[in-house]
């Protein structure tokens, strides 16, 4: 449904952008004949000439306004509202063209602009409608319509206007059609980048949902075995208490164990809840403060340097679980890296958080800055990562309104900037 709704936002937003395209071509067609009209009037005296011609022009000014005031009450412009505008335009073309000289007039040229609008956003049965239509208006001025300059009273100096004329038409025309070209390939390649990033958030939410349905059967079926596990390393470290070495690796493993299953309890109690049921309130720093710390629970002994500031009092927010994660699936990736020399800052803001995490690895290659989000992937030798970690932490923020840039840093490195807006966390 996600999908269809993102389909039609990007067709409602083509057909009114084409719709406002029209209506400045008209504007600037209408603009060219007054321009040739106050020309030709004042170099031919031939004022009572153009009254008529002054009345359509107002006439064709007038619908393209009332067609812009009417557009912005619409969700979408069907196709058929687009052609009727076209047939509107041939007509008006046609009267101006009768009462100045029909097929004779240079401006004949515009007949073309329907046609070049009609065949880049148009069907093929609208495209031949309007190529039929202005071919039978051509016709029809070849043979009826009234001399804008009376045959007696032509002379040399009228021709050559004739001719400047022609000219003008013709730069006219081809600056139009080529503008609307240019305009409609960028909305074209702007729509088809849309769609694509569209798509690829559609086969990721499907990757989310299957990653889903997994997780839950993992934490269904892995259950049973860490609760052996634990109290199999609790026997363990009681029969070898004497084995203080021994013990002490069973009481890590022990701990381990329970943490794995508190994660599974979690991961159960949270699926289906809604964000305000999935975690608890806080002010932001400690929300920060608290992750971090429960981070370094997981990772002892990295070297790490942290600050906390921005405005307060700081926002208090909803702690969500999958956000929690996400985070700590950040700060994972860092100290997988290296394990000195990490940085956590964060600064907030007008309800804008920013998180930036430096860790002093390998750094981030082009590959993987390509597909970092976008696919599943691991770049950890053997079996030290499934690649889950980013891929999720990227689908977390996203679905927040975030985002998340992978740069190198000066002197060897990653940096990962989260750019997180609070406005869905805020209680």
């Amino acid at each position: 449904m996600n999908t269809l709704n993102s389909y039609h936002d990007v067709h409602q937003h083509t057909t009114h952008l084409n719709m406002r395209r029209l209506l400045v071509l008209r504007g600037v067609a209408i603009g060219s004949w007054l321009l040739t009209l106050l020309v030709v009037t004042f170099t031919l005296h031939l004022q009572s000439a153009i009254w008529p011609l002054l009345l359509i022009l107002a006439l064709w000014s007038g619908l393209s306004l009332w067609t812009g005031w009417h557009i912005k009450k619409m969700e979408a412009i069907a196709d058929s509202r687009f052609f009727i505008q076209l047939i509107l335009d041939v007509a008006i073309l046609t009267l101006l063209l009768y009462f100045s000289g029909g097929s004779t007039n240079p401006f004949t040229l515009m007949f073309l602009l329907p046609l070049v609008v009609a065949a880049s956003v148009l069907s093929m049965r609208y495209i031949w409608s309007i190529a039929l239509l202005t071919i039978a208006a051509y016709s029809f001025l070849l043979f009826n319509y009234q001399p804008f300059i009376p045959l007696e009273h032509h002379t040399t100096e009228h021709f050559n206007i004739h001719i400047i004329g022609m000219w003008w038409g013709f730069v006219i025309s081809a600056a139009l059609i080529a503008t609307f070209a240019a305009k409609m390939g960028h909305t074209l390649r702007e729509r088809d980048h849309i769609l694509a990033e569209t798509k690829e958030k559609s086969l990721r939410d499907e990757q989310l949902v299957a990653l889903g349905s997994l997780a839950a059967g993992a934490a269904h079926e892995l259950g049973t075995p860490l609760g052996t596990i634990a109290i199999l390393a609790s026997e363990l470290e009681h029969q070898y208490a004497e084995d203080k070495a021994l013990s002490e690796q069973l009481s890590t493993l022990r701990s381990q164990v329970q943490r794995c299953k508190e994660t599974l309890s979690t991961l159960s109690a949270s699926a289906g809840q809604l964000q305000a049921a999935s975690g608890k309130s806080l002010p932001l720093d400690e929300y920060l403060d608290e992750i971090i710390r429960q981070w370094q629970q997981m990772r002892p002994g990295i070297s790490l340097l942290i600050s906390l500031k921005g405005e307060q009092p700081p926002p208090l927010l909803i702690a969500e679980q999958t956000l929690t994660q996400a985070l700590i699936n950040i700060f994972n990736n860092a100290a997988d890296a290296s394990a000195h020399d990490i940085e956590i800052t964060a600064q907030w803001h007008e309800n804008l958080l920013q998180l930036t995490v430096l860790d002093r690895g390998a750094g981030i290659d082009d590959e993987t800055n390509a597909r970092a989000g976008r696919s599943i992937f691991t770049t950890k030798e053997g079996d030290q990562g499934m690649g889950l970690g980013l891929f999720l932490a990227y689908s977390v923020i996203h679905r927040l309104g975030g985002e998340i840039e992978l740069t190198n840093r000066e002197g060897g490195g990653a940096c990962t900037a989260v750019t997180l807006p609070l406005q869905k966390l805020l209680i």
